[in-house]
């Protein structure tokens, strides 16, 4: 009963968003936008040409004394991480959806639609301009969360379009065909295969193990051989965005980290191997499956053409990896894309562009 209803309401949004496609306005003047909402960081790509990058973080002044400081608004990013002890902080998104609260205070949504709003703003609309603009989920986001992604949109956008983040990249790079897209982000990884049409969910795999799961499992690691040494999650996820790697050899890794407020030379390169390829594992088994129920004809091609994009797929020597554990598959090709950061929303970008009127849901 509950797969019938979940299709019933798919279908009705389908039908929704096609009795509103007649509203939709052909207007040159349009600006188009692509946005990767993610659990760590937010990227907007605009047709005017604006590309930018924000920690999805949003911070809401603590107190009078944190207005009077701060001032009344809330902050966002790197702002909102440099004054998160004069912040209430949240992080809207958990493996790349909105989280709905147990309070029903909809603190998740209201962030969202806050940084959805704040991406907007630094993509420079021109007054009363419409925008319209494709939003990446994961690859099998439920439909009450892209529900809730639609919803984040609201009043900000004057129309949007929800898609799968593996097939934006895709769609991004102009390949549709006999490829296996991965997309390495910090809350899920979303494997999609594509062979010529709009991928189903058969063709898409999703799993949590991924950037933030790389983070914890370092953070453990560090904290078992090193009892003493004080740091914090965003001390470990920054260690890993600008020394991650997964390869045999590499140069030691040593960071500093108080230890009674005193800085203490750490060496983590041990630990900080060991928690990035957690995410190879998975990522094999999660390959076999996509390529084993594939037509046999063209196993071969989809297994010589994976693609690596988001921003754990910056790991050093992870393609080389990933293709020493397809050995056991027969084989393969593994390459990165060329900007990993911002392909999905430079793929959501060219979507908006080009997809026709019946794909859009009119929010205003």
């Amino acid at each position: 009963m509950a797969k019938k209803k979940e299709a019933h309401e798919e279908e009705q949004g389908a039908s929704t968003s096609v009795k509103n496609a007649a509203t939709f306005a052909s207007d040159t003047e349009a600006l188009f936008v692509g946005i990767d909402l993610g659990t760590s960081s937010s990227v907007i790509a605009a047709s005017n040409g604006v590309r930018e990058v924000v920690p999805s973080f949003v911070g809401f002044p603590k107190d009078n004394i944190a207005e009077e400081l701060l001032g009344n608004q809330p902050l966002f990013g790197e702002a909102a991480l440099k004054h998160r002890l004069s912040v209430n902080l949240v992080r809207p998104l958990a493996k790349g959806v909105i989280q709905e609260t147990k309070s029903g205070d909809n603190i998740n949504l209201k962030a969202a639609q806050l940084l959805v709003k704040h991406l907007l703003h630094l993509a420079r609309p021109k007054p009363g301009q419409p925008v319209y603009g494709v939003i990446g989920a994961p690859a099998r986001a439920s439909i009450a969360s892209k529900r809730i992604l639609v919803d984040s949109a609201r009043g900000i956008l004057n129309a949007v379009m929800i898609c799968s983040e593996p097939f934006s990249v895709a769609y991004g790079l102009g390949i549709l065909d006999r490829a296996l897209i991965i997309d390495i982000g910090a809350g899920t990884t979303d494997l999609c295969r594509l062979h010529g049409t709009l991928p189903t969910d058969d063709d898409q795999i999703t799993f949590d193990v991924a950037g933030d799961y790389v983070d914890n499992e370092f953070a453990k690691a560090v904290r078992a051989k090193h009892p003493d040494v004080q740091f914090t999650i965003n001390m470990i996820k920054t260690i890993k965005e600008q020394n991650g790697f997964v390869a045999d050899s590499a140069d030691k890794i040593i960071v500093k980290f108080p230890v009674k407020g005193r800085p203490q030379e750490v060496d983590v390169t041990a630990e900080l191997r060991a928690a990035c390829r957690c995410i190879v594992p998975p990522t094999i088994d999660a390959i076999a499956e996509l390529i084993g129920s594939y037509d046999p004809e063209f196993q071969e091609e989809l297994r010589n053409n994976v693609i690596l994009a988001g921003g754990g797929s910056q790991m050093v020597g992870l393609p080389k990896l990933i293709e020493q554990g397809m050995k056991e598959l027969g084989g393969g090709k593994v390459r990165r894309v060329e900007e990993p950061v911002f392909a999905g929303a430079n793929g959501a970008l060219k979507m908006a562009k080009r997809m026709p009127k019946q794909f859009w849901q009119m929010l205003s």
